[in-house]
C-alpha cells in the first residue's frame, strides 16, 4: 500500500512516526511524509494533545483528512480502491472514546503505547527507523515518559513514567544514523536531564553525551528539553570539552516568580533559577540558552508578570518562546480555574515577545563581522538557508547565504555575517 504519515506536535512524535514507518517499509509498503500527498491508500495522523492550540490543530487535521478520504473514495468509486484513515498518538491516548463518537469516519484509533498494532513486525521500533527530517540531521530520543509532576502538564498522563533507553542502544542508533549521512544529532525526550535514573540509579546525561561525542562520529550534537531542577552539572563539563557538542542548551524555565514556580510544582525557585543560569554562563562562556515561558498561569498577577518581564530583560536569553497558559483536564492546575482572560494572556505573550525581539536584534547585530561555521539546510529562492551551532532547525534563527556560489545541502561552510535582523542573519561565503 501507499501510506502517508502526517505528524503533528513535537519532535518526539516525529521519532515515533519514523520508527513505525521503517517497519511498514519492511513489510513492503511505500511511505510518504507529505501532508499534500493525495493518492495514498492509508493515511496515518500522529496527533498531539499537549496544549489547547495543538489539540485544535490535531482535530482540524483529522476533519480535513476525513473530507480527503471522502473525495478519494468518490474518485475511485469505479474501482476497488478505498482509503483507510487511522489516528494515533497523544490526542488519541487522552480522548479516544470521545473522538470515536465525534469522528466515526476514522477507521482506527491507537494510543502512544499501541504502535505495535500498526505493524506485524514491531518488536523493536528503533531498529528499522526511516527518518523524515532532511538527511543531514535527526532526532535521537533517549527516553520515553516523564516522572515530573508539573501542575499544568498532561504529558505524564499521556506518556506514562520515564523509561530510559540503554546507553549502548543509543550509541548504536547514533552510529547508524551517522553512517547514513546524518551530521547533527538532536538529543530529545520529555526530560533529558532525568536520563539514566531509572536504569542506572543516577543521572547519566553526561556519560551519554561523552560516549556520543567520542563514538558516534556526529559533527554536531545538540541538547534539547532539559529541566532546571537537579540539572546534572557533569554534563556541562562534557559540553565544554567536546567541540562536536554544540554550545546550546534548551531549558524551559516557564517562569521566574517563586510563588508561581511553587504552584507549578517545578521544584525550583527564583534564586535557584538564577544560580543555574549563572552556572551555565560561567562554565560555558559562549553558551546559547534557549528557554520557553508561560504567561497567564492561574492567579498570575500584574506584578508577577512585571517580574517576569524584568527577568527576560536581565537574563538576555539568546532564544525564547512564550505560551499562553492552557488548562488541561486531569492536571493539578485545572482545579485553580482559569482566571486570566484569553485577551490578557495574548497581550502578555505579545509584550514578552516584543522584549525578546529587541534582545535578539541586539545580539544578532553584535554578530556582524564575525565568522561562523554553518550547516546548510536547504535552498530557498535566491538564498541558501543555513544554521550556526547556536540554532536548532525550525525554531531558531537562520543564516541566509546568497546563491552566488553553488553549495551542497547538508554540508558545512564558513561565512562572515554582513547584516542582522531579529531572526535572520545575512552572510557572505568565505572562499
Amino acid at each position: 500500500m501507499k501510506i502517508n504519515i502526517i505528524t503533528l506536535g513535537c519532535s518526539k512524535n516525529t521519532v515515533d512516526s519514523e520508527n513505525v514507518a521503517g517497519h511498514l517499509i519492511k513489510e513492503g509498503h511505500t511511505i510518504y511524509f507529505d501532508r499534500q500527498q493525495n493518492d495514498c491508500d492509508t493515511v496515518i495522523v500522529n496527533t498531539c494533545g499537549f496544549i489547547g492550540d495543538a489539540k485544535e490543530e490535531s482535530v482540524n487535521t483529522l476533519l480535513e483528512q476525513i473530507q480527503a478520504k471522502k473525495h478519494f473514495n468518490q474518485r475511485h468509486a469505479h474501482d476497488a480502491r478505498r482509503r483507510t484513515l487511522i489516528a494515533v498518538g497523544c490526542l488519541v491516548e487522552r480522548y479516544r472514546d470521545q473522538l470515536r463518537v465525534e469522528m466515526p469516519e476514522v477507521d482506527g484509533w491507537y494510543g502512544v503505547h499501541e504502535w505495535n498494532k500498526l505493524s506485524a513486525d514491531a518488536t523493536n521500533f528503533t531498529s528499522l527507523r526511516q527518518t523524515s527530517t532532511p538527511p543531514h540531521y535527526a532526532f535521537l530520543k533517549i527516553a520515553e515518559g516523564c516522572n515530573r509532576s508539573c501542575s499544568y502538564c498532561a504529558i505524564p498522563l499521556i506518556r506514562g513514567r520515564h523509561v530510559s533507553r540503554p546507553i549502548d542502544d543509543l550509541v548504536a542508533e547514533a552510529k547508524d544514523l551517522v553512517s547514513k549521512g546524518v551530521k547533527e544529532l538532536i538529543i530529545i525526550s520529555q526530560d533529558t536531564t532525568y536520563y539514566g535514573l531509572d536504569l542506572y540509579g543516577k543521572r547519566c546525561l553526561g556519560s551519554l553525551l561523552e560516549r556520543l561525542a567520542t563514538e558516534s562520529g556526529a559533527s554536531w550534537i545538540r541538547l534539547h528539553y532539559t529541566y532546571p531542577t537537579s540539572f546534572p552539572t557533569d554534563a556541562i563539563d562534557v559540553i565544554r570539552r567536546h567541540d562536536n557538542i554544540c554550545n546550546y542548551i534548551d531549558i524551559p524555565l516557564q517562569h521566574i516568580n517563586s510563588r508561581i514556580l511553587t504552584s507549578m510544582k517545578r521544584g525550583i525557585d527564583r534564586k535557584g533559577t538564577l544560580r543555574l543560569l549563572d552556572t551555565f554562563r560561567t562554565q560555558l562562556p559562549n553558551v546559547c540558552i534557549r528557554t520557553t515561558l508561560i504567561v497567564g498561569y492561574p492567579g498570575e498577577t500584574a506584578q508577577e508578570f512585571e517580574e517576569l518581564k524584568q527577568f527576560v530583560r536581565d537574563a538576555q536569553f539568546d532564544r525564547m518562546g512564550c505560551f499562553a497558559y492552557s488548562p488541561e483536564e486531569g492536571t493539578p492546575a485545572e482545579a485553580l480555574g482559569d482566571p486570566v482572560s484569553e485577551e490578557e494572556k495574548e497581550l502578555r505573550v505579545s509584550e514578552l515577545m516584543a522584549i525578546q525581539e529587541q534582545i535578539s536584534l541586539a545580539k544578532n547585530q553584535a554578530r556582524i563581522g564575525h565568522i561562523y561555521r554553518v550547516l546548510v539546510d536547504r535552498l530557498e529562492g535566491d538564498n541558501y538557508i543555513a544554521r550556526t551551532e547556536y540554532d536548532s532547525p525550525d525554531i531558531d534563527d537562520e543564516v541566509l547565504i546568497p546563491t552566488n556560489t553553488p553549495l551542497k545541502i547538508g554540508e558545512f561552510y564558513h561565512v562572515r555575517i554582513t547584516q542582522a535582523f531579529e531572526n535572520d542573519l545575512i552572510a557572505q561565503l568565505l572562499k
